[in-house]
């Protein structure tokens, strides 16, 4: 986040797993990423509502994705908004944003990237989708990776789209 700039929102980030401890600037990481996905989304900044971010494991993901999405088996990020997106102007709690560790570091890995590079990039996706972004079809993929791209850029964190080969796909 820019020294200059206030947070967007009440951020809390939970570090659910020790597994992130081999991260340990994650935190700010998230709030970087935070910052940047309010910025360039034109996102109203929300002092005032939280927004937790919880740094699990595979394990804990797999859980929510079988409950939530009746898929067995863990993604890199699930995004669970508080209320509908046309209601967030007023909403005390936008939501809950959580990460895989393992997912995450094997990505990064696979990828040749920076796993604090790829945690950022997750955490923007995780957000815009609190906000109502998503990318069931071309055009939102376009947009919300459009978006992504930008907020990244914001931070020093490189195009993740560039090598569209090595694009995660991003199923939250």
């Amino acid at each position: 986040m820019s020294p200059d700039r206030s947070p967007p929102v009440a951020l809390e980030t939970v570090r659910d797993s020790e597994l992130w401890t081999a991260l340990p600037d994650a935190e700010a990481i998230v709030a970087r990423a935070v910052w940047a996905a309010f910025a360039e989304g034109e996102l109203e900044a929300r002092p005032d509502a939280e927004l937790a971010v919880t740094l699990a494991d595979d394990a804990r993901v797999r859980e929510l994705n079988t409950d939530w999405r009746g898929k067995e088996t863990p993604t890199n990020v699930l995004s669970f908004p508080a209320y509908e997106p046309d209601e967030t102007a007023d909403a005390p709690m936008l939501g809950d944003v959580i990460l895989a560790y393992e997912t995450v570091a094997r990505e990064a890995d696979a990828e040749g990237k920076a796993i604090g590079d790829h945690l950022a990039h997750l955490v923007v996706h995780g957000v815009l989708h609190l906000f109502g972004y998503d990318h069931v079809d071309d055009t939102e993929a376009e947009e919300m990776e459009t978006l992504e791209t930008a907020a990244l850029a914001r931070i020093g964190v490189a195009d993740p789209y560039a090598d569209a080969d090595a694009a995660t796909s991003l199923e939250s």
